[in-house]
């Protein structure tokens, strides 16, 4: 039985003219699903009644199914969901003044294993659905209490905000489920459904280069990229995906995506490792790397996990290090940490993975040996 989840407008559309439904019928379910939170066919009141019957026999809208909900002392709240088969994932929503930002997994587990990231070190299972991605958008306005239709930053009156941002940053490399992550992020830029904007959607990548071009002629959305280190040798320590895209051929990536993204720069995410890419050389190396691409950098604090082989950098030499990039005119933020409390902030999203690579910490402990300086 179809999870209407799992279809785009394009895929619903089609789904429907197979049942004999016009296309306006697909629209208006659109809308019933995503806009109002419906799981329920009885309730679309202004679709016919017999169509209701139909789909009450010949579909379903199925989401992930909520484990457990945990709220930071700063107000960020994750979400454990149940996948079957062993596997649950987390999502994550972070309030700000103005705005509400979820972060969303698209794999179960992660095969990239970085060494600073506590998803990887659980080894991989498998890619999320199209409706396992939307349907965490598709819980959090539900459990938020928020309707998706509302403005921007308009407050509800239960918890003080609506998802203005989506965010592919939690578990699991987006370009490596590449076909499942596109048909989900045109159901987040769908007027019949979430509407966001594609500068309010971003895509985080480890560096998947054929992953990006591929986006670019899609569905070009905001970018932000990996990066956690300014040369080949370091990087293919800290982010292995590396060593099959080194840098060179990453910077060309993207500055050929620039043509076509809703913004007009990269956001370069480097996460700050104490002694092994917080030097303020290292800083310097990342401005010659970038030159040719227009881009921020957000510098982002390390958030230790369970035998993690890293230190966070002192707050001294983040300082040094930003103001090299701030001064050679590189816009520079320190991302501040949010949900730590609660094993919430970046790189600590780990869920619970049937793992199919028998991952472990050992070999990032390995290869990053005599790397501190």
């Amino acid at each position: 039985m179809p999870n209407l989840l799992d279809f785009d407008l394009d895929g619903l559309t089609g789904w429907f003219a197979e049942l004999g439904e016009k296309p306006f019928r697909a629209r208006q379910v659109m809308r019933w699903i995503h806009r109002e939170g419906c799981d329920d066919f009885a309730a679309m009141t202004d679709v016919a009644k017999t169509l209701r019957a139909k789909l009450a026999e010949q579909a379903e809208i199925r989401a992930p199914v909520p484990l457990k909900d945990t709220l930071s002392a700063d107000g960020t709240r994750k979400w454990l969901f149940d996948l079957g088969g062993a596997n649950a994932i987390e999502s994550v929503f972070i309030p700000e003044a103005g705005r509400g930002t979820l972060c969303v997994s698209s794999q179960a587990g992660c095969a990239l294993d970085c060494a600073f990231c506590s998803t990887g070190k659980q080894g991989f299972n498998r890619n999320l659905s199209v409706g396992e991605i939307v349907g965490q958008l598709w819980l959090a306005n539900k459990l938020l209490g928020a309707a998706a239709g509302k403005a921007d930053g308009e407050e509800d009156k239960d918890n003080g905000r609506v998802v203005s941002n989506v965010v592919m940053m939690g578990m699991g490399e987006p370009l490596a489920n590449f076909d499942n992550v596109v048909a989900a992020l045109r159901v987040m830029l769908d007027d019949h459904a979430y509407g966001l904007s594609r500068r309010r959607v971003t895509v985080s990548t480890a560096g998947v280069v054929p992953g990006i071009d591929r986006l670019r002629e899609e569905c070009p959305v905001a970018l932000a990229v990996s990066l956690h280190a300014p040369d080949d040798e370091l990087r293919d320590r800290l982010v292995p995906l590396n060593r099959k895209y080194p840098l060179r051929d990453l910077m060309a990536a993207c500055r050929r995506y620039l043509d076509r993204a809703p913004r007009d720069f990269v956001t370069f995410e480097y996460v700050m490792l104490d002694g092994v890419n917080d030097a303020p050389a290292q800083a310097r190396a990342l401005v010659a790397l970038t030159r040719e691409v227009p881009c921020k950098f957000n510098l982002i604090p390390f958030n230790p996990f369970p035998r993690a082989p890293l230190r966070r950098s002192s707050p001294e030499r983040v300082r040094r290090f930003a103001g090299v990039l701030l001064e050679a005119g590189i816009v520079t933020t320190t991302r501040k940490t949010r949900g730590d409390d609660v094993a919430a902030a970046c790189g600590q999203l780990a869920g619970q993975v049937k793992d199919k690579t028998r991952r472990t910490c050992a070999g990032a402990t390995e290869t990053l040996e005599g790397t501190r300086s």
